[in-house]
């Protein structure tokens, strides 16, 4: 089994972007627009911004709390979509209840939609053409280029079929030519399904869920899962367990997650080269 180190990369990426960033006229700018004071989100928040300054990307965060109004965040995102000094702006989700999140995530422009979550930008890549692509989706593509893991004519099987990351996985991997199959919570005989997988992709939030005797020897596991228990991180898929019959396997932490932020910052310089045109 090979390893398939998301630090490794990131550490990789951060220089690669870093050296993008220093030819630039500019810094290209991020703007995240958070919602609440919810602890995940501003873990989150923190690491884009921390990624962010190692690239030389300008983060700004603004932050609205639960008695702000939609219209007031509606306006601010109208303001950012104006404002040429801003390449970049994403909406931290969640968000909190009583928020309508299609309705502000698709306010963004499609143009500075950072995180490929407007309705324009899923649609321009399910028709195969330029688009943002969803960063965490985005990161496990980057993933299967950089270990030279073959998709053409591959039977991938995703779990989990999420806005974030499955079903843009979809699209990805059927516009490099892989034969895509997604499961979810009503799929029936999974097992039979994931042992003809060549490369599963596990994006379903339960802890240790895809075992040794769901999978075939020599399958491609990638990893997306996040649990958190008692403090510690673990993922969808038991590693221990899979790592003899897997030909790469992510590991959790310090795998896909890794991808996820350094892909957004990928998204905002392509952002920033797309709008100096």
């Amino acid at each position: 089994m090979k390893l398939i180190d998301g630090k490794k990369i990131q550490t990789e990426m951060i220089e690669e972007l870093n050296h993008k960033v220093s030819d630039l006229m500019f810094a290209p700018k991020l703007v995240i627009i958070q919602v609440g004071d919810f602890g995940p989100s501003n873990k989150y928040v923190a690491q884009k911004k921390t990624v962010g300054e190692k690239v030389g990307i300008d983060v700004e965060h603004i932050r609205f709390y639960e008695d702000n109004t939609e219209e007031e965040i509606l306006n601010k995102i109208d303001e950012l979509n104006e404002d040429p000094k801003v390449n970049g702006i994403m909406v931290q989700l969640p968000l909190p209840k009583g928020f309508d999140e299609d309705k502000i995530t698709n306010r963004v422009s499609s143009k500075k939609d950072v995180d490929g979550l407007t309705t324009e930008n899923i649609g321009l890549l399910f028709d195969g053409k330029n688009a943002f692509t969803p960063c965490t989706a985005l990161g496990v593509m980057e993933l299967f280029k950089r270990y030279n893991i073959d998709l053409k004519g591959k039977h991938a099987v995703i779990l989990g079929r999420s806005k974030l990351v499955g079903k843009p996985l979809i699209a990805c991997l059927l516009n490099e030519n892989a034969t895509v199959t997604v499961c979810h919570s009503k799929t029936e005989n999974l097992s039979s399904i994931t042992k003809k997988a060549d490369i599963l992709i596990v994006a379903i939030g339960k802890k240790h869920f895809v075992t040794k005797d769901m999978i075939k020897k020599g399958t491609v596991i990638i990893d997306v899962g996040i649990n958190v228990e008692d403090g510690k991180i673990y993922g969808d898929v038991n590693f221990d367990d899979v790592k003899e019959k897997a030909s790469f396997l992510t590991p959790v932490p310090n795998g896909v997650g890794r991808m996820t932020v350094i892909s957004l910052m990928n998204n905002v310089i392509k952002a920033y080269q797309e709008q100096s045109k």
